[in-house]
């Protein structure tokens, strides 16, 4: 047992230190830097909350007046129902985002990662039983559990948490399954072995550092889906209802009325927090997928199009059209002299 941790702490050791140079590879990029200085700026909106909010939603005695319209002092306005300042929902509401977003995308990296490598570096009986669970997981419908369950343990943000990295983990299992699947046979993990190196030992020190990549891609991309789930859940009433989200707000604005009373910036304050919150992660992770694949960078768009096609033939192409069109003179063409 002492020596698995200790493999495994010199395994999270390296990927740590490999998620170093991934983050300022990440910041060298146009895309990760974007979304990056957003992400900071929401995780200071939720770490300083208390300090950046001027009021606190929380606080019963710190209501207003109901249906405040936007002004220096409520730069939001107030809620028609509760008269909580809408500004300070918007601050508050980061936290529960963050959180869910960033504890489930970590989660699900940690467990994928986990059952990925074990299973392909293992392989044998281990590897069908895993497989064959991620295919049943795969087929059960999220939402309906969902609702199943936080009506029999009650509606909080850990069961949220709890649900989405109980099925999330499958998708990341099989990627990293593949990738060990070709790790295992390279020269560096034979040498090991033949060192007389541990089962734990190569798995966590060897072939885990090898799939961080693809841990940090997947942590980015899941986090920002989660974000959203989230908000959707919290807009059905499934998430905690002693918490402040930006999907619970949506919920509020649309249940007391703000489009029928004209108060729009309360339904599009929460909708621009969600889109930033998953706008950095989405573009955190695409600038990763660029940084390990620099393929993908042309491969897309116009200049994808028009480097799948022939340089010769697109010549061609001009050439007949200044000399009249494909039929032109000396082409033979039916219109020729």
């Amino acid at each position: 047992m002492k020596r698995f941790f200790s493999s495994a702490a010199a395994g999270i050791g390296g990927a740590l230190s490999g998620i170093g140079g991934f983050v300022r590879k990440l910041w060298n990029h146009p895309k990760g830097r974007v979304g990056l200085v957003i992400a900071l700026l929401l995780a200071v909106c939720a770490v300083f909350a208390p300090f950046i909010a001027p009021y606190d939603p929380y606080d019963v005695t710190q209501r207003v007046e109901k249906g405040l319209s936007p002004s220096l002092k409520h730069p939001l306005g107030t809620t028609i129902t509760t008269g909580q300042d809408i500004f300070s929902m918007l601050i508050y509401g980061a936290r529960v985002s963050l959180v869910v977003g960033i504890v489930t995308g970590l989660a699900t990296a940690f467990l994928g990662a986990f059952m990925g490598v074990l299973t392909g570096y293992v392989g044998g009986l281990a590897d069908m039983l895993v497989m064959r669970l991620v295919d049943i997981m795969l087929v059960i419908p999220t939402l309906p559990l969902t609702i199943v369950l936080t009506n029999l343990f009650g509606k909080s943000y850990f069961m949220i948490i709890f649900i989405f990295t109980l099925f999330g983990w499958t998708g990341l299992a099989r990627v990293v399954r593949s990738q060990v699947l070709v790790l295992k046979n390279s020269n560096y993990v034979r040498a090991a072995e033949l060192a007389g190196a541990g089962r734990w030992h190569i798995m966590f020190r060897h072939i885990l550092p090898g799939v961080s990549h693809l841990l940090i891609m997947s942590t980015a991309l899941t986090s920002a889906g989660i974000m959203v789930a989230e908000a959707g859940l919290s807009f059905l009433g499934l998430g905690d209802p002693t918490a402040i989200s930006w999907g619970r707000m949506l919920a509020d604005a649309q249940s007391g009325g703000a489009l029928l009373f004209g108060h729009w910036w309360w339904i599009i304050a929460p909708g621009i927090g969600i889109f930033l919150s998953v706008f950095s992660f989405m573009r955190i992770g695409l600038a990763m997928e660029e940084i390990f694949n620099p393929r993908m960078k042309r491969s897309s768009g116009l200049y994808k199009l028009f480097r799948t096609l022939n340089n010769d033939y697109i010549q061609e192409v001009f050439d007949s059209m200044e000399e009249g069109g494909p039929g032109g003179p000396g082409k033979g063409g039916a219109y020729d002299g």
